[in-house]
């Protein structure tokens, strides 16, 4: 993959972003090994923009491996100040997991309930009332929970 270029307005402020991360990757004495790579790649898929602390004293050798590790994983390279990193990649969209909201079973709703006034003259009363999944109205306009099933000590024993 080939490194990402930033313009200097997005630059700024994907740094202006990047000042209250703190480091997710740390590169030891032994480099940028493959678990390393696989760690910034993970990150930069999970939070889009990562520092990286780099334990090294040498400055052009810090400079190597922002640009390798950005063209890489295919990130953008942010900044590079004392021994901090900051990449950036655009999280990948992901699927939907769970079904449409229709093929689900019952959760939250809002229900209207109109109480009629004790006068035909007035106007009937309307409430808004958002009920959970075991919740119900009853015929009254007061909110009950739904019972849990209990089951008999027989039927426990034979199940």
């Amino acid at each position: 993959m080939t490194a990402l270029n930033l313009t200097t307005a997005e630059r700024r402020d994907l740094r202006a972003q990047a000042h209250h991360l703190n480091p997710v990757v740390v590169v030891g004495g032994d480099g940028a090994t493959p678990a390393v790579t696989r760690e910034a790649d993970a990150a930069l898929s999970a939070h889009g923009l990562i520092k990286i602390r780099v334990f090294s004293d040498d400055r052009a050798e810090r400079e190597a491996l922002m640009k390798r590790l950005a063209d890489e994983l295919g990130a953008a390279p942010v900044q590079h100040i004392g021994k901090l990193l900051v990449l950036w990649r655009p999280i990948p969209v992901k699927a939907k997991a769970r079904p449409p909201e229709e093929d689900r079973g019952a959760g939250t709703k809002t229900i209207r309930i109109v109480i009629p006034s004790k006068s035909g003259n007035h106007r009937p009363t309307v409430k808004k009332i958002r009920l959970l999944g075991n919740q119900r109205v009853t015929a009254g306009g007061s909110v009950k929970r739904a019972k849990t099933r209990q089951t008999s000590a027989k039927k426990k024993a034979s199940g």
